[in-house]
């Protein structure tokens, strides 16, 4: 389904210049003179790699058809991570390389959402913020407050986050998982 550059939004996946990817970010721009631009932020699903297109404004897009579908992760094993469809009771396996950006925050039992194009799973979406549990973390040193100190501390996923002082193992975090930051206590 093709579609006028102006109308298209964050999260569409299109067809470009022989790939297709998903769109992160829009911005329209308008010269001093000429007609307006779209310059569309697009990461490859093939390659992984983000790009900035520029579309004229009246251009037409190539829109792609897709699914998003809400799994459950059960866990993960050499042959992949295993997602289970809560409804159906089906599990999913998909390989190392689709969760890489995502595998330091995913937990067993955790929701996320999984984006399908022709029945393909291309991307998986954690929420913003994750509640993850302190498994190992240095002791702060006393009396070192100026400007706003932190340490590393690992995570029950074995990620590891730089954390406020007085943090300590077993505590429960909130953390960006866009950023990989520490956003407060639980």
């Amino acid at each position: 389904m093709a579609i006028v550059a102006t109308k298209l939004n964050k999260g569409q996946c299109i067809r470009y210049e022989g790939d297709m990817g998903v769109v992160l970010g829009i911005e329209h721009r308008t010269p001093g003179k000429g007609n307006a631009l779209i310059a569309a932020t697009i990461r490859s699903f093939n390659s992984g790699n983000k790009k900035t297109i520029r579309f004229s404004s009246s251009e037409k897009v190539d829109v792609v058809e897709t699914t998003r579908q809400k799994l459950e992760f059960s866990y993960a094993d050499p042959s992949g991570a295993h997602f289970m469809d809560l409804s159906t009771y089906e599990t999913i396996t998909l390989n190392e390389e689709l969760i890489a950006d995502v595998k330091g925050f995913l937990k067993d039992g955790q929701e996320v959402e999984i984006l399908f194009i022709e029945s393909n799973a291309v991307t998986v979406s954690l929420p913003s913020v994750v509640e993850l549990k302190v498994i190992e973390s240095s002791e702060g040193i006393k009396g070192d407050t100026a400007n706003n100190p932190t340490k590393p501390a690992v995570l029950e996923t074995g990620a590891t986050v730089q954390v406020p002082l007085f943090v300590k193992p077993g505590d429960v975090l909130k953390v960006n998982t866009e950023e990989g930051s520490y956003v407060g206590r639980a």
